[in-house]
């Protein structure tokens, strides 16, 4: 019976993977155009299609769940739910960190890989959202306070990629440049999968012998007073935010 159950898994996993694909194009091909048709206003598009997507990724955790492949445990669902205009950090440890968070958040906006504008499966949801390239590391620190300005909530992921399991959490200045220019702070969880699956180093089909869970909790908010008011160098204040958040997120997992 375990044996079956960890094939049923991959299958379902598979099955669950190809959703996601095809829902991307499905979305780009039908969804979006009707808005592109109706919706005149740019900006009021943009927080229609992000509302589209956030409620299509709560559908695929509910058909993740459903088919058995993950269990969930968001306990900052509420913190998130009440969000408005506010930078969102957290360790990432698994392939869909950011699903769980797009459909937990409301407008939810998040930097994403400028390759990603290519890919067939998401290149219509990135561009009818407005998530934020990653290609121009100054105007993308713009861009990012705008997003913000506007009310939306901004997703960042301090390591830049995810995480190494076993491996001490490094991040890079990404996060702290953001915040600084933006001259916001944190709203900081704390992500765990386990057991650990969907990871940098593993295959899809790579299943864990037992059904992982998926939790993610609120740690705190952390506000950045202290950094724009002591530190005059926008480099030296993002080195030191960054030290400070990599130690805050390194006790957190302990």
């Amino acid at each position: 019976m375990q044996q079956l159950n960890h094939w049923y898994r991959i299958l379902a996993t598979g099955f669950c993977f190809a959703v996601f694909g095809i829902g991307g194009v499905l979305l780009s091909l039908t969804v979006f155009p009707l808005q592109r048709l109706f919706i005149r206003d740019l900006e009021q598009r943009k927080r229609h299609a992000r509302h589209t997507v956030h409620k299509a990724f709560k559908g695929f955790i509910a058909l993740m769940r459903f088919v058995g492949i993950f269990n969930f445990n968001f306990t900052a669902s509420a913190q998130l739910e009440q969000a408005r205009g506010q930078i969102i950090i957290a360790n990432h440890p698994s392939l869909i960190d950011v699903v769980a968070l797009i459909a937990m958040t409301p407008q939810a906006d998040c930097v994403v890989k400028a390759q990603l504008f290519s890919n067939p499966f998401m290149r219509g949801v990135i561009t009818s959202t407005g998530y934020i390239s990653n290609s121009d590391p100054d105007k993308l620190l713009d861009d990012c306070a705008a997003s913000l300005n506007k009310g939306n909530n901004l997703i960042i992921f301090p390591e830049g990629t995810r995480s190494t399991p076993g491996s001490t959490l490094v991040f890079q200045r990404g996060a702290a440049n953001i915040a600084l220019r933006a001259k916001r702070g944190y709203l900081a969880l704390y992500i765990c999968c386990q057991p650990s699956t969907l990871t940098k180093q593993e295959k899809w089909y790579q299943v864990p012998a037992k059904k992982p869970t998926l939790s993610i909790k609120y740690l705190q908010d952390i506000q950045l007073t202290d950094y724009l008011e002591r530190i005059q160098s926008p480099s030296l204040a993002a080195r030191q935010l960054t030290r400070d958040l990599q130690y805050f997120y390194q006790q957190a997992v302990k």
